[in-house]
This record gives structure tokens, sequence and C-alpha cells, in this order.
């Protein structure tokens, strides 16, 4: 070999580069590699790896486009470096041509919320300011269209650098897809992942213009006004309650139940039914029985009514319970368990004859005793009213 023969083959040597890309950062998008002058070498190694792109740009102009895997930079693997011309001088002269890396896995965690209420009609609390928060992944779909209309000349960016556009995009169409589906805001919490899903079709159509893609969108929360959530647990609270006539019934119920256990008798009863039933119709004025108590008002006049017991005011016929004074209408009697005349049930004393109307017990067993009975059904001991 001669000399001239020798320099040459250890020029075309120093002419070999292995162009390549570690990426130990975690929101690196786009990395230029510093090529010396721009020039590279024919027969030149290219090592693309996993998630990234090799995008060769040649006079301004976005040329090949290599995917994962080694390739050795020749005229055979570049046919679009060679149409523009960069291998005008032959396969064994350098070339000018600039590399960028574009990292194309998926950017995930991204943030995105609302920066300022966005104003909502709903159909049950009128108009409403809503909140919403969440994330997003996103990856780079198209590396040519990303370099040529968003990174442009810089020789490195990362997510940071373009998260401000996404986020303004990203809340544009979310009040757009959340205004075109007229979800009420007490259905909002349930239909998440659809929300989701529909504003991911709409931000897609816009980042593809950036040569991006959305491929997964989150919504973690919609938050109401302070006032709004009030009227919420308010409906929930009358929800809970259910139907307010049978509560004020239940209530009036109850009032009874206490005063038959008082020992006031007749005027406790009066008494705890009135306090019982001022209750309840006041629970039915809150939650709108005022009105249904008018509607029955006004239809009595044309139907049979039935005189209180108590207190003597007009009732419907049907009634359980009086209107004016919340006494029971109808009056179950049972007999005296001594003489048997017929009392109120409830009666704690005989209105004939003065007896307790409490059950007798055996003295020796504490079984109780039927009215009448002279020999104990338990332990067959003789009663009092056996000895006397």
């Amino acid at each position: 070999m001669g000399i001239w023969d020798k320099v040459k083959s250890e020029a075309l040597n120093q002419f070999i580069e292995v162009i390549e890309w570690l990426d130990d950062s975690k929101d690196t998008i786009l990395y230029r590699f510093p090529v010396e002058g721009q020039e590279i070498k024919n027969g030149a190694q290219l090592i693309v790896r996993e998630s990234q792109a090799a995008v060769f740009v040649y006079e301004g102009q976005a040329a090949d486009v290599f995917g994962p895997g080694k390739y050795t930079i020749d005229g055979g693997n570049t046919p679009i470096l060679s149409k523009l011309g960069a291998w005008k001088y032959g396969f064994n002269s350098p070339f000018k041509s600039e590399v960028y890396f574009v990292n194309t896995k998926q950017f995930t965690d991204m943030k995105w919320g609302t920066s300022n209420p966005i104003m909502l009609r709903d159909d049950d609390f009128g108009i409403v300011r809503l909140r919403a928060f969440g994330a997003y992944s996103m990856r780079v779909a198209d590396p040519s269209t990303f370099i040529k209309e968003v990174a442009g000349t810089n020789s490195h960016f990362e997510t940071e650098d373009i998260d401000t556009q996404l986020k303004r995009s990203i809340v544009t169409e979310f009040s757009d897809a959340i205004g075109e589906m007229k979800i009420p805001a007490l259905d909002l919490a349930a239909q998440y992942k659809e929300i989701g899903e529909a504003i991911r079709e709409k931000i897609n159509v816009d980042f593809s213009g950036y040569g991006l893609e959305v491929t997964k969108f989150y919504v973690e929360n919609v938050s109401l006004p302070k006032e709004v959530e009030e009227a919420m647990d308010k409906r929930a609270s009358m929800g809970a309650l259910g139907d307010a006539q049978k509560y004020a019934q239940f209530q009036a119920a109850d009032a009874m139940r206490d005063a038959a256990q008082n020992e006031g008798g007749g005027a406790g009863l009066g008494a705890g039914l009135g306090a019982g039933f001022a209750v309840g119709n006041q629970m039915v004025n809150a939650f709108g029985g005022a009105q249904q108590g008018g509607q029955q008002q006004s239809g009595q006049s044309g139907a049979a009514s039935v005189a209180c017991p108590n207190c003597g005011k007009p009732n419907l016929q049907d009634a359980k319970f009086c209107a004016e004074c919340g006494g029971k209408m109808e009056i179950v009697r049972v007999p005296c368990v001594k003489c048997g005349a017929q009392l109120r049930e409830g009666a704690k004393f005989c209105s004939e004859c003065g007896s307790s109307q409490e059950k007798e017990k055996c003295a020796k067993c504490q079984a109780e005793l039927a009215a009448g009975t002279k020999f104990c059904a338990e332990c067959g001991t003789k009663t009092e009213d056996a000895e006397g």
C-alpha cells in the first residue's frame, strides 16, 4: 500500500461517526445532535432506540425519518437526501445535514386545569360556574410536523415549552364539550369518563396540527360554587327524608304514643297530639305539603264529613287523624279487665268501677292473668279473685 493510499484510508476512518442519543431526562421531546460543522460523513452509523425517531434536516427542509434500529448512512438508505442533492460530490464526500432526535414515548401526568370559572347553564340551578382539573398523556405522532410547526430550529425542546399552549387548547375544548353534552350539575361526577373521551377526541383535532396526539385524558374533579353545593346538600336531605306527608303522620303517631304513657291521662294525650301534629304540619309546609293541605280543605265542602270525637270539627269521612287537633278519628274500645265496661284503648283506669287496667300478675310466678282467672295458667296458684 502506498503512502497516499494509507493517508486516504486513515482519513476515511476518521470520517466514520456514531450518531445516537441517550436521554437521561423525563421531559425532553426533541434534541439536536451536535454535528461539527453540520458535516455527516458517508458511512456514519446511526443508532435509533425504541421510543425515538431520527429526523434529517437538509438546508432547512425535513428529509428522512428513521425509526428504531441501526443504520449506515449512505446514498442507498437516504433517498430523499440523494434527491435533494446532498450526494452531488459522491458517496465518499461528507454532506451537511442536521439530525434531530424526537422522543416518541408517552409523556404522562401532564396537568391541566381551568384558571377561571366556566359558565354553564343548568336546568336545576340556572347559571353555574364550574372549575375543573385533571391530567393527560401525549406523544409525538408525526416527528416531521412537530419539528416544522413547533420546535423549529431549537436544539433542545421540553414539555414545559409547549405546556401553556396545550393547556389553553384543552380548556377551550373542555368548555365546548361540557356545553354540548348538557350534563346536569348533579350528574357530572358520574360522567367523568365520558367527558374525558369526548374532550380527547376534540383535542386531537387541534393537536394533530402540532404533530402531537393525546393518548389519555382524565377529568379528576369538577367543582361547583359553594352555594350550589349547599343547595345540592339540601336536595339530598329532602330525598333521604322521603314523603313529607307520611313523615307528618309518623310524627303525630309518635306524639300519641308518648302522650298515652303520661300520668295526665286525657289531658296529656290531647297536648301530646297537638304538639306532635304541629311539628308534622311544619314539616309538610316546609316541603310543599301546605299546598296539598289546601287542596284537601277545598275538597271537604263537597265530600261527606265526620265530626272529630275529640274537638267536634268536621273531617273527611276516611280521615284517620283530625286536621284541627290531630286526634285519632277512629275510637277503639276495649273491655274493662274487672267489670267489662267499654273503655277507650289505652285507658289506665275504668270509668265505671275505677279499676286499674294493668293486667294482674300471679303472686307466685308473676305470669300475667286474664280477667276473672281463678287459678294461674302457669303454676296453678289460686288467685285473689278465687279467694274472694
